[in-house]
């Protein structure tokens, strides 16, 4: 649930639901795959939908998606459904996007193929955060799917007093999962490349602090079910009791290598600085997103 500071308008245009607060805009679409002929198209039509409209409304810049589909893992080489996903996000963002959001993919175990997609705008665009120890998404070796993943790993909103918004954070350093059969070493490695993102971010905005405060919300996502309490316990030992938390048992992108040729990708931003990053890598057995995240 998102607190809005002011009075709240919400109503429903075609597919979308939308809500704002005078300050910012909220919305979702929801597409279904079969109607759609399948999760390339389902993602291809939600991102040219909700792009047109918040280009039509008082709030054009995406800060943060957060898209869940079921089954993201399935399928072999590039007809994995997430890198399927990636090629329709991609179309349906060309030609209107240039700065990327902060964004999350994750996959649901309903089995209802509805392509689901949330997310934040501002007035104005924010600032994208790069990690200096991670390749950017753009960037990102053919290895990984025909279509590189389009987001920023955090956005900095043009808003002062908003927090910092981060994508999901793993354990890749460069473009390689670090300890892939160490659940606790990853988690560790996470945590680096948190700090490194707030690192990158402090300069550009000096009142965020060097760690995480009291008033972040954390979602801690872990691929394998019997994992979730030692990563929860963890998270216990690690942060301090007044964050917000959560560890949910979810899909995360799996991408093992292929070598079919890459389908040209998107523009690279053209605001200096700004580098949209890499995602959840294979191997990753924990990956941490913000809600929303503030440092103090």
């Amino acid at each position: 649930m998102w607190r809005g500071s002011g009075e709240v308008r919400h109503g429903r245009a075609g597919d979308i639901v939308w809500a704002n607060d005078g300050r910012l805009g909220f919305g979702v679409i929801e597409v279904d795959e079969a109607h759609a002929g399948g999760i390339a198209a389902a993602a291809e039509q939600a991102y040219a939908a909700l792009l047109r409209h918040v280009a039509r409304g008082p709030f054009p810049a995406l800060l943060r998606v957060w898209n869940y589909l079921d089954a993201i893992t399935e399928g072999e080489g590039d007809e994995e459904r997430y890198r399927q996903f990636s090629i329709g996000r991609a179309r349906g963002m060309h030609g209107h996007v240039s700065d990327f959001p902060a964004a999350t993919a994750i996959g649901r175990r309903d089995g209802r193929r509805v392509l689901q997609v949330y997310w934040l705008a501002a007035a104005r665009p924010g600032r994208g955060i790069e990690n200096p120890r991670q390749i950017s998404a753009y960037r990102y070796p053919r290895q990984y799917g025909p279509q590189p993943p389009s987001f920023a790993r955090a956005t900095l909103p043009p808003i002062d007093g908003m927090p910092l918004l981060l994508s999901g954070t793993a354990s890749v350093v460069g473009h390689a999962s670090a300890h892939p059969d160490d659940i606790h070493a990853q988690l560790t490695e996470t945590f680096r490349n948190l700090d490194a993102l707030v690192g990158v971010a402090r300069p550009l905005r000096p009142g965020l602090g060097v760690c995480i405060g009291a008033s972040s919300l954390l979602k801690a996502y872990v691929r394998q079910p019997d994992h979730a309490a030692a990563v929860a316990a963890a998270l216990d030992a690690r942060l301090p009791t007044r964050i917000r938390r959560c560890c949910c048992t979810r899909r995360v992108p799996y991408r093992p290598a292929g070598r079919n040729r890459r389908l040209p990708p998107l523009s690279p931003p053209r605001r200096p600085g700004l580098r949209p990053l890499s995602r959840p890598h294979p191997c990753a057995r924990v990956s941490v997103k913000a809600v929303a995240q503030r440092f103090y």
